[in-house]
């Protein structure tokens, strides 16, 4: 009862920002590039910017890989309700039975957004699961990354972002990598240098 309250809560919070901010987008082309593939891929996000991304791909048939800890529930029921698709699980609970769905997802064409530095951090130390995932399923992983102009900090872990009213919102993707070049032996550093700079591109244009 507590959880499906705090999410309803959340969902009303969000949507009466989000009908104030103004968005832009930078380096459209990358996501429409994967999407006219037809081949399934990974979004890869830091998780201090997942609040406005989440209302910017609502209902864009996109699955999310949520934690199993109670603060993952509360998203999972909010997500849902914003027309996202679910799959449990982490690199610290569930990761297994998680990595395996979401895995199948991308292998029939999907679309699956992984927080690399979730659930619990360190905050932007990437994390095997996402590079995992692209690598079995053998699709390409989209960096993207967003900012505001104006947001309120959250006092946790990941310093997650929640754009006040009325900011201007950057969303910001950068040039796929491809599976193999996932699954080589610097690629966790290669992935946080591109989310670092999606996210560094997407500060500057806020």
């Amino acid at each position: 009862m507590r959880t499906t309250l705090q999410a309803s809560v959340l969902l009303v919070a969000l949507r009466l920002l989000a009908v104030t901010w103004r968005v832009r987008v930078l380096g459209a082309e990358h996501l429409h590039g994967v999407r006219r593939s037809g081949r399934g891929f990974v979004f890869a996000l830091w998780h201090g910017g997942l609040i406005p991304l989440l209302w910017h791909h609502r209902r864009q048939h996109v699955t999310l890989l949520v934690s199993q800890h109670g603060d993952g529930e509360v998203l999972a029921r909010a997500a849902r309700r914003l027309g996202y698709t679910l799959v449990r699980g982490s690199s610290t609970r569930g990761g297994v039975g998680g990595l395996r769905a979401a895995v199948r997802i991308l292998r029939l064409g999907g679309a699956v957004a992984i927080t690399p530095d979730g659930p619990r951090g360190p905050a932007r130390a990437v994390k095997p699961g996402v590079l995992a995932a692209g690598r079995q399923a053998g699709v390409s992983i989209l960096p993207v990354a967003a900012a505001a102009s104006r947001a309120w900090t959250v006092a946790s872990w990941d310093r997650l972002i929640v754009p006040r009213p009325f900011a201007r919102i950057t969303i910001a993707y950068g040039p796929v990598i491809a599976p193999e070049t996932a699954a080589t032996a610097v690629a966790e550093s290669d992935l946080a240098k591109r989310l670092d700079a999606v996210s560094h591109a997407a500060a500057a244009a806020a």
